[in-house]
């Protein structure tokens, strides 16, 4: 697990990704209700929850949620924040049910951060084992396609007097964000690595994992997905009934 290496459950991380709040989560949660035919008393899987910003969402339209995160800060966060929902420290890459939920979803990018893609198998595999039969599996990833050519570079963001730096680069295939932070002049340097996903091979994880493509939109949910345009791509799949 070299590559998780705490930043997510940081309070900066937080800082940084503050515009990801609760009303940045309803505009996709929303629709996945709507568009996936969900209906209050089906039960939720959130996989790589984070803070819980879409359980919250979720659990508040009457779904019964459960998220699941490998970062331990995170899940506390979640568990204070959406006390309706159920929180475990779990590593999405294991099978965490069977047979057991109507829906689970995977948000905000949560593949790609190993270098190796059959641990994201190994995700969509677990997502596959935990939804009943029939059940829907809504993917939320990065479009490589659309934002490799338009990386920006360097960028700098000062929040609440606390000094970030990012650089942004391509390597391997991976999209990698070195993130520098520096509070009371004290300086601590982080990475985030992930894949820069494209949909061929996405979709054909998930065939892999026995679940059937039934539609793909951005980040919206809203429009069709465009190769070329779309920043984001959100991937409906179903398992077999």
């Amino acid at each position: 697990m070299g590559w998780f290496n705490g930043w997510f459950g940081t309070r900066w991380y937080g800082m940084l990704y503050g515009h990801r709040n609760t009303a940045d989560a309803a505009s996709i949660a929303l629709p996945i209700i709507q568009l996936g035919g969900l209906r209050p008393g089906d039960t939720l899987l959130d996989m790589g929850c984070g803070r819980g910003r879409h359980a919250e969402v979720f659990a508040k339209a009457g779904l019964i949620v459960t998220g699941i995160d490998l970062s331990q800060a995170s899940i506390e966060d979640a568990r204070s924040q959406v006390p309706q929902a159920r929180f475990e420290v779990f590593d999405i890459r294991e099978p965490f049910a069977q047979g057991t939920f109507n829906a689970v979803v995977c948000l905000f990018t949560s593949l790609g951060y190993s270098g190796d893609r059959t641990d994201d198998q190994h995700a969509l595999d677990a997502a596959a084992t935990a939804l009943v039969p029939g059940g829907l599996f809504v993917l939320d990833l990065l479009n490589g396609e659309q934002v490799v050519p338009n990386l920006i570079p360097h960028e700098t963001r000062e929040i609440e007097g606390v000094h970030f730096t990012i650089q942004r680069k391509t390597e391997a295939g991976d999209i990698v964000k070195k993130i520098t932070v520096e509070e009371r002049g004290v300086q601590y340097d982080f990475e985030e690595r992930v894949h820069a996903w494209q949909f061929e091979d996405v979709g054909g994880m998930l065939r892999r994992a026995g679940l059937v493509v039934e539609r793909l939109t951005d980040g919206t949910c809203l429009a069709p997905f465009q190769a070329q345009r779309s920043d984001r791509m959100v991937i409906w799949a179903r398992k077999p009934a």
